[in-house]
């Protein structure tokens, strides 16, 4: 499904808006995370489980949860702009983004764009890797660099990272240059206070859980989180969500539509979060 202008018009304004990022040319060691955005809608409607969240929201309500298809990209820097410019769009009519990757980098052209509509956004991120080195393998716009290029440009006023067990030398000098605050995966504790700031964005890494979660990514870290560490993090969450993104789900490393069902697991409990703080009354259970 590509990205419709005409049919994306039509939808509901203050909805929970996903879109597709079919891009992956700024992976390394691996590439195949484009090929993610198809594959999750596939598992998320393959009638396997419901589309309650588990805060009974059902994202099945075209009012609430809108699915604009995938964004259609050139390769290069006009891939980035039509990132930007796409998000822009959907951001304009009022709702919340929900973003499917792609690798990371994409992360990148997405704050660049909200950084158009929200100001001192707070970023949470959840991640096996820091992904501030300032160049990787000779790319500043690697998947390993989205988020020193967007700290870099100030936009963002906040960095929490969550998950992290890959610093090197240059990252931890990176996170001091930033004032980047992290949490390590072996410091992480369940009950774990972040004392967040809103507006808030997410974003998700899938290789920050272990890789018994998610053997569909591209960077197998072991030591990582559970899927309840983190969807109890996101189910705590008090300020606003203005969007998300789940990223480096590389389907050709899954086995059996796990990961593909995990990535489907977080786009019910981020929307369902969303839209509960949104639309109140939408719930039929209220955590």
């Amino acid at each position: 499904m590509e990205y419709n202008e005409k049919t994306f018009k039509a939808f509901p304004p203050n909805a929970v808006t996903m879109i597709g990022i079919p891009s992956d040319e700024n992976s390394s060691f691996m590439r195949g995370s484009a090929l993610a955005p198809p594959k999750i809608r596939e598992v998320l409607r393959c009638g396997a489980a419901n589309l309650y969240s588990e805060l009974g929201v059902n994202i099945d309500n075209e009012t609430l949860f809108c699915d604009c298809g995938d964004l259609n990209l050139e390769e290069g820097k006009k891939g980035f702009e039509q990132i930007e410019s796409g998000i822009i769009q959907l951001l304009k009519q009022g709702g919340q983004v929900l973003s499917l990757g792609g690798d990371h980098a994409v992360t990148y052209p997405i704050i660049k764009a909200f950084s158009h509509i929200h100001q001192k956004l707070t970023i949470l991120q959840f991640d096996a890797h820091s992904d501030t080195y300032d160049e990787y393998e000779g790319n500043r716009l690697s998947h390993a660099s989205p988020f020193a290029r967007i700290m870099e440009e100030k936009l963002a006023s906040r960095l929490i990272q969550v998950g992290i067990r890959t610093l090197t030398d240059h990252i931890r000098d990176q996170v001091k240059r930033f004032g980047i605050e992290v949490v390590e995966a072996r410091n992480f504790d369940p009950g774990i206070d972040l004392k967040l700031t809103g507006p808030l964005y997410i974003s998700l890494d899938l290789d920050v859980l272990d890789p018994g979660f998610v053997p569909g990514v591209s960077h197998h870290e072991p030591g990582g989180l559970t899927v309840r560490d983190v969807v109890n993090l996101i189910h705590g969450i008090k300020v606003p969500i203005v969007g998300a993104d789940i990223v480096e789900f590389n389907p050709g490393r899954d086995v059996s539509d796990m990961t593909a069902m995990v990535a489907a697991k977080f786009i019910k409990e981020l929307a369902g979060k969303m839209i509960q703080q949104k639309h109140p009354g939408s719930a039929a259970i209220i955590s």
